[in-house]
């Protein structure tokens, strides 16, 4: 198994070099040169196996003999073992066709944790069997900095920066990033947006010099691993419904578009997932894109639902890679123009194969709000914000999809929103015991305004202050 940029002006590489690697040379997103399928009878043979062996398993494939599957297996029981349910992502029925896939049961209580739980300990398996030593830097819109910060905490080879928009986290969000006070662990607060932070860290990795220098490595889904170790939990509950016998629709809170990429890549290898829905916020570029082929960048707006506050959803890249028959000039090109104007050019016949598949989804603050209220009343279920848009845009699906069951990605853990959650309903979901401290716990992080060079200052002062 090789991988290629989107943009095709780096060399194709193993696995273990894309985990480090993260982003590519030439600013594109690295993809497997084949996608690897599973027949049918190879998917049935998965039905029932505990979640870390049937992680395993998908994952596999995609490591190109980098892992034995034995050892991938090891990683996968330690990285699901500390979740707090047996089933690491339980599949709950609100409904005859409706499902809420819950994949907040990690340390953080957010769906980062099913992917960079693996991923800290795959970093620990390359960095150790290769005697290096990597600085990992990351944008967050709220959860991936927390999620990332547990799995690679207090470990000898590698730093953590995490950049975070200041303010436009949740209080808990944040504390989960600056109260771990760790002497590998940094977070910076920039004065902008996520799409702030986030071009920051791009521009750091196409700064060669500095990615030199710094061993940079990448925990954003823009690291292919991230959106390999998602694959797993689409199938668990495609297969719990009746896969691959029996199609199955997801919809996904959709911020930067990693995790529903990886339900499509499940689909590339042979899932049969009917539909996609894009669920967004007030946030909506994607959701004007999937209507009307409109890509056209605005102003990010806050919202109850922060980690979808997001203009530039970079993985749209690599679906876009796809689209455009995998035409690397042609993805560059489209790319260059949307950086440069605010609008992407996509061909009419791409937008058309993309809207074949996916379908788009936006809701406003109070009817995020509503739909919160609306489950607890209808279900006595608590969803989070993310969650509640997801689920109201399952209900959205076309008239000839309404008999198919619809898997909603609960990405996040109410608690992790309490004042909304507590606004639409009137209940304010408490902490799980590990976290009952979190708010009289001693915050650390350093506020910096948004400038690459102030933020480049920094990370090399923290990781050649570590390297000591």
């Amino acid at each position: 198994m090789r991988y290629v940029s989107t943009r095709g002006g780096a060399a194709a590489r193993g696995f273990e070099d894309v985990l480090l690697a993260g982003l590519a040379e030439d600013g594109g997103l690295f993809l497997p040169e084949s996608w690897p399928e599973f027949s049918a009878a190879e998917w049935r043979a998965l039905r029932g196996l505990p979640y870390p062996e049937l992680a395993a398993r998908i994952i596999h494939p995609f490591t190109g003999g980098a892992l034995t599957l034995e050892a991938l297996q090891g990683l996968t029981a330690r990285a699901y073992a500390g979740f707090r349910h047996p089933a690491v992502v339980p599949l709950v029925q609100l409904g005859p066709r409706d499902f809420a896939l819950e994949l907040f049961h990690g340390p953080t209580l957010a769906f980062k944790d099913v992917a960079l739980q693996l991923l800290g300990l795959l970093f620990d398996h390359v960095l150790e069997k290769r005697g290096e030593r990597i600085t990992i830097v990351g944008a967050t819109s709220g959860d991936t900095g927390s999620a990332a910060i547990e799995a690679c905490r207090d470990r000898a080879a590698l730093d953590i920066v995490i950049l975070h928009p200041e303010g436009r986290t949740s209080e808990v969000q944040r504390r989960q990033m600056t109260t771990v006070l760790s002497p590998n662990v940094a977070n910076l607060a920039i004065q902008g947006s996520f799409d702030d932070c986030q071009d920051m860290v791009k521009a750091m990795f196409v700064d060669a010099p500095f990615r030199g220098e710094m061993r940079l490595a990448a925990v954003n889904s823009i690291n292919w691993a991230r959106i390999a170790a998602q694959i797993p939990y689409y199938a668990a509950a495609a297969l719990a419904l009746g896969a691959p016998d029996r199609p199955v629709a997801v919809s996904v809170p959709t911020g930067n578009f990693g995790n529903v990429l990886a339900a499509w890549a499940a689909s590339r290898m042979g899932l049969p997932i009917a539909r996609f829905i894009v669920a967004a916020n007030r946030n909506d570029i994607l959701a004007r894109f999937l209507a009307s082929n409109d890509m056209s960048a605005r102003p990010v707006e806050p919202s109850f639902s922060p980690s979808m506050d997001i203009q530039v959803s970079s993985n749209f890249e690599r679906l876009l890679f796809e689209l455009l028959g995998r035409d690397a000039a042609a993805t560059a090109q489209v790319m260059t123009e949307f950086r440069t104007t605010g609008r992407m050019p996509v061909p009419d016949a791409a937008w058309r194969q993309a809207a074949a598949a996916f379908q788009g989804f936006a809701l406003d603050d109070d009817a995020t709000l509503a739909e919160i209220a609306r489950r607890q009343r209808e279900a006595g279920y608590l969803a989070d914000p993310h969650t509640a848009i997801g689920l109201a845009a399952a209900r959205s699906l076309a008239p000839e999809d309404r008999g198919i069951p619809v898997i909603t990605a609960a990405t996040a853990h109410p608690a992790k929103f309490p004042d909304a959650v507590e606004r639409a309903t009137g209940l304010r979901p408490p902490l799980p015991p590990a976290l009952a401290d979190l708010y009289e716990r001693e915050e650390r992080f350093t506020t910096i305004p948004n400038d690459l060079a102030a933020a480049q200052r920094f990370i090399r002062a923290h990781a050649m202050r570590n390297a000591a």
